[in-house]
């Protein structure tokens, strides 16, 4: 299956029929699981990705933000790792949110988020982001009582208005000239099993072992319907989600750098062009320098 096809089956268009149960984690597309041949394609990937974002730095016009959000252990990590490895960093911001600070808790849910948005030229990558409020916090909403919101307004409605205030945001983002792109990687809880046992077998991987992480998986069913919900309401035109099957993570990692890259493309990016009263100052500078060597040469 061409790889135009699977970013298709991966948007979530039409977020009304939207049923997590129909996105199987294990799904590979037909694709090879085989690391190197695959590896091999994602370099392919990587150097298109890597152009893109060249073309997107020199413009300085356009901004990106790409969102991935997915259960412990789903490979956020990995995939910035991997996908965005070409990128050069002073055109890319990562940013991990974890729990909130006592001065985060004391502005709105999505004051964090705001202030760690990519300018124009750049991108923003968010590893979970302002979704974490409509997810852990629905799980669990004994965490509302630490936001400090006024006790009438954390009714059993605030989902609903947390829904729209982030419509309304990315929408706002969109419109200012920001592409949002937002990914759900998709993971088995089998899978996630088989990843934190792992782990244990692995001396430089096991400080990432933690038993909150482990006590969540009680709460799958939950987290699933959360997931459920809030792709339900905030996958929009404008910014969509991507459901990406996360247990091959290889295959995982080509379909994200071939929704990025696809999504680029389509932003129409090129370099600058020099001409007029520019172009003949840059001739010039190039006369001036080229006289240089020649000067020096004679010395």
């Amino acid at each position: 299956m061409k790889l135009a096809k699977i970013v298709k089956r991966c948007r979530i268009d039409q977020p009304g029929r939207f049923r997590l149960a129909d996105h199987d984690p294990g799904e590979d597309f037909g694709l090879s699981l085989d690391r190197d041949e695959i590896k091999s394609m994602l370099s392919d990937g990587i150097a298109r990705l890597k152009d893109m974002q060249d073309r997107l730095y020199a413009q300085d016009r356009w901004a990106v933000l790409i969102v991935l959000q997915g259960m412990d252990a789903a490979g956020k990590d990995s995939t910035i790792e991997h996908v965005l490895s070409g990128i050069n960093p002073r055109g890319c911001d990562v940013y991990e949110f974890k729990t909130p600070s006592e001065e985060e808790r004391a502005h709105s849910f999505l004051w964090r988020a705001a202030t760690r948005l990519p300018r124009r030229g750049r991108i923003s990558i968010f590893n979970r982001s302002y979704y974490e409020e409509v997810l852990i916090v629905h799980v669990h909403p004994e965490v509302l009582a630490l936001e400090k919101m006024p006790q009438q307004l954390a009714r059993k409605d605030i989902w609903k208005h947390r829904f729209k205030d982030i419509r309304a945001f990315e929408h706002h983002l969109v419109r200012n000239g920001t592409l949002v792109l937002k990914f759900h990687l998709r993971i088995s809880k089998q899978e996630q099993r088989r990843r934190f046992l792992s782990r244990f077998d692995e001396p430089d991987k096991r400080w990432k072992i933690s038993a909150a992480d482990i006590a969540e998986r009680g709460s799958w069913d939950k987290y699933m319907d959360a997931y459920q919900v809030m792709i339900r309401a905030t996958s929009t035109a404008y910014a969509p989600w991507y459901v990406i099957p996360a247990d091959h993570k290889h295959v995982a990692w080509m379909v994200v750098a071939d929704v990025i890259t696809q999504a680029l493309e389509g932003l129409k990016l090129d370099f600058p062009k020099v001409e007029g009263k520019a172009l003949k100052e840059l001739k010039k500078v190039e006369r001036s320098l080229k006289s240089e060597g020649r000067d020096h040469s004679k010395s």
